[in-house]
């Protein structure tokens, strides 16, 4: 006979894993409890991590093969988009800033850093939409980035009906469509203009998006500000009067998410002037503007410089402790005033 057919097998089987003394029971639940948490927080820490860098020339190349065409002008940037948004949603955990279930719902690094890509994703699909695929103010827009745009801006933190990671399927789906349609010599109706103007417009929204984190990220310390609203224009009129100065300061928990969206923005970012230095390789040619372009990735690409503190100090910037927030407002500052630098010269005739 099998020794698990022999009478008692299961009621000692039974009673190991499911003790019957109310201490041993309590003993039991309680390893059980221990061994889930301990899981949780091994799979946060793994889910944690930030996605590494990847080449834009090879992505463009794996992107161009699935949709079978061959590279054109604007497929470096379009694969890049795609491939920022992919990541989104694909990388270790998935998309997290809508987790309603542990360990997703308690981390909040990825959550922010998520954010700051997605800031840079809507920035550069509404350029596409509006910009890079039209010839002039007058130009019909792109019937897929018509699709794609508004959808990257759905709610990024829905969970059902609909979700946001089906919302952004949809986007990331058109932004195929499209990237296979300009690299189809036959569709003369889909393209993608590499101009100086267009480029500039782009780089317009980029230098708001720094300036706006890098005056968050200063603010990690707390700082003693002069109103400059109106500087420039006597007749500016405020719809609710300010102070002359004021003191502004990240609160203390929440100098992290303001750190971390501003990693994700600056990995976007990166990738995607990467790929612009390719499409608009003759523009900034023309201009003598591919080093300064150069210098600005060389800044954003010290912005990811692995933190090797496992929380975000934030001393005093003359104290004894590091301030990874000022350190990061150095590099997005740079990189802010460079790019205002390129923009100028891109407007010139």
């Amino acid at each position: 006979m099998d020794i698990e057919h022999q009478p008692g097998f299961w009621n000692r089987i039974s009673g190991f894993l499911l003790p019957q003394s109310g201490r041993a029971k309590r003993r039991w639940l309680f390893g059980v409890i221990g061994l889930l948490v301990i899981v949780m927080i091994l799979v946060g820490m793994v889910w944690s991590q930030e996605p590494a860098p990847f080449s834009v020339s090879d992505n463009a190349a794996n992107k161009l093969a699935l949709v079978g065409n061959n590279p054109v002008t604007g497929a470096v940037m379009t694969a890049t988009l795609i491939t920022a948004a992919e990541t989104l949603l694909n990388k270790p955990g998935g998309y997290l800033s809508n987790d309603v279930t542990p360990p997703g719902i308690y981390l909040d690094n990825i959550p922010n850093w998520e954010f700051g890509v997605l800031v840079q994703v809507r920035d550069l699909s509404r350029s596409m939409r509006e910009s890079f695929s039209r010839s002039q103010s007058q130009s019909t827009e792109d019937p897929d980035l018509i699709i794609s745009e508004p959808r990257f801006n759905f709610d990024n933190t829905s969970w059902l009906f609909p979700a946001t990671e089906s919302e952004y399927q949809v986007a990331i789906d058109r932004l195929y469509s499209y990237l296979s349609r300009i690299s189809d010599e036959a569709d003369v109706d889909a393209q993608f203009y590499a101009r100086a103007d267009n480029l500039a417009n782009y780089l317009l929204y980029v230098e708001s998006r720094l300036g706006s984190l890098s005056q968050r990220l200063s603010a990690s310390v707390g700082q003693q500000r002069v109103n400059t609203d109106g500087v420039g224009e006597s007749g500016t009129v405020e719809s609710t009067p300010t102070q002359a100065e004021s003191v502004i300061k990240t609160p203390w928990l929440q100098i992290d998410n303001v750190f971390y969206e501003a990693r994700g923005a600056t990995w976007a970012l990166t990738h995607f002037l990467k790929a612009a230095e390719l499409d608009f390789k003759e523009v900034l040619a023309n201009k003598n503007a591919t080093a300064s372009l150069r210098q600005i990735i060389r800044e954003l690409e010290a912005s990811q410089r692995t933190v090797f503190f496992p929380i975000i100090l934030n001393g005093s910037g003359f104290g004894v402790f590091a301030n990874h927030s000022l350190t990061m407002a150095n590099y997005v500052s740079r990189a802010n005033a460079a790019i205002i630098d390129l923009r100028r010269l891109l407007e010139q005739g």
